[in-house]
């Protein structure tokens, strides 16, 4: 267990699921976790709820913690920067989630200073420590700073470093990439519903269908195109239906989606 102290700027949903994975993996104990929340009634609920401590104040929680997670939305971080600015030092590891926030406009935020800055792209199921996380650091940030994040981040699924020109990507990727599933997912459930089936049971079938599928892909290493020729056979079902998704362009689209995201993610950094 780290003996590490943890500071959570923001007590929401992503901020929730980091408290979640790091004490319930023992990565880190929750006395040794403090939140600053400016929501009482949030605040109430995360020290009853993980027994963490919670502040509205940037100077406690500066000095309650070495490493802080900027847990809030990229339109706020300015602000965020400018309060904490003079809280904070060289001995301060900081981690930022929000999207298209890059190190240069954080580190212009605190005033060009020498602070250990890693930015990370985690996605929302790591609310139920099944996320996909990215992350890179800036020149201060150590290996052995990188190695802490890539803990932190573990704890709520799965991290990969990567080159700070290639966040925006993950961002379209597997940042905005629930968004996509949970639309096919439904697209899913109401053709087993214009085919027939309760929706109570299209959605059953449909959850597991989905979850079997990335189980299996995740736990096999083997490629999509592969799974996907195995279960297609020759004049059968799936190549039936997989024609109209040829046919309608679905491929392409979700190509384009990736790319819009991606490109919409370079421009809340600019």
């Amino acid at each position: 267990m780290t003996s590490m102290r943890i500071g959570m700027v923001g007590g929401g949903q992503m901020g929730e699921a980091l408290i979640k994975g790091l004490t319930a993996s023992g990565l880190s104990e929750a006395a040794s976790i403090t939140v600053a929340e400016p929501s009482a009634p949030r605040r109430e609920y995360l020290e009853k709820t993980y027994q963490v401590s919670t502040t509205d104040s940037a100077v406690d929680l500066a000095g309650a913690a070495q490493i802080i997670i900027l847990a809030v939305k990229p339109q706020i971080m300015e602000p965020v920067l400018q309060l904490y600015r003079e809280h904070l030092g060289p001995e301060h590891l900081l981690i930022s989630i929000a999207a298209g926030v890059t190190i240069a406009q954080m580190e212009r935020g605190l005033g060009g200073s020498a602070m250990r800055i890693i930015r990370v792209m985690p996605n929302t199921p790591a609310l139920v420590l099944a996320g996909a996380s990215a992350m890179s650091g800036n020149k201060n940030a150590s290996r052995e700073d990188m190695a802490l994040c890539g803990q932190i981040f573990s704890a709520v699924g799965t991290c990969v470093e990567v080159a700070e020109s290639l966040l925006d990507a993950v961002t379209g990727l597997s940042g905005s990439g629930p968004g996509y599933v949970f639309t096919f997912l439904e697209a899913l459930i109401d053709g087993g519903v214009l085919a027939g089936i309760p929706r109570p049971l299209a959605e059953q079938l449909a959850l597991q269908t989905l979850y079997g599928s990335a189980k299996l892909a995740l736990e096999t290493g083997e490629p999509a195109a592969v799974l996907k020729g195995r279960v297609t056979s020759p004049g059968g079902t799936t190549i039936a239906g997989l024609q109209v998704m040829e046919r309608d362009g679905l491929r392409g689209t979700v190509m384009a989606a990736v790319k819009a995201a991606t490109d919409r993610s370079k421009e809340l950094g600019k």
